[in-house]
C-alpha cells in the first residue's frame, strides 16, 4: 500500500517536524490518500483565486478529491505570520491548520464540534 500521506514543498527553509502522516491516520484512517502542499503566500493565493475566486492568502485550503483521497495547500508563511500573531509557536499554528483541514475533508464544517475535535487530536499528539 503507498503511504497515507504524500508530502510535497514548494518553499525554502525549514519547517517544523509535525507527524503528518500519524494525524492524518487519526483523522481520517488509515485507507484515506492525502497529497500535502507545504506552500507559501503566492501558491496558496493562486490556488484560492483559481478554485475559490478569493483573492487573499489563505493559511489552509482542503479539497476532497473522493471519499477516501482528498488535498491539502498548507501556507506555511501564513501559519508562521499567524503564530507571532497568537502567541504561539510556528509549530502548534502549523499543526492546528493541518487538522483543520483534515477535519474538513472528513465533512466537517466550521464551529463547536469542529473546534472540539481538533483540540481532542491536537492534545492526543502534544500539539495544543
Amino acid at each position: 500500500m503507498s503511504p497515507i500521506v504524500e508530502i510535497r514543498t514548494t518553499i525554502r527553509g525549514p519547517v517544523p517536524r509535525i507527524a503528518f502522516e500519524d494525524l492524518a491516520r487519526a483523522v481520517l484512517g488509515p485507507s484515506y490518500q492525502l497529497s500535502l502542499v507545504l506552500c507559501g503566500d503566492r501558491l496558496a493565493q493562486r490556488i484560492n483565486v483559481a478554485y475559490r475566486k478569493k483573492s487573499y492568502y489563505p493559511n489552509v485550503l482542503s479539497f476532497e478529491l473522493d471519499a477516501k483521497e482528498g488535498e491539502i495547500f498548507l501556507n506555511v508563511r501564513k501559519a508562521e505570520r499567524e503564530a507571532r500573531q497568537y502567541g504561539v509557536t510556528a509549530k502548534q499554528r502549523i499543526a492546528l491548520l493541518y487538522v483543520h483541514g483534515l477535519f474538513h475533508l472528513k465533512g466537517l464544517a466550521h464551529g463547536d464540534a469542529m473546534e472540539r475535535a481538533e483540540l481532542k487530536v491536537l492534545k492526543k499528539f502534544g500539539l495544543q
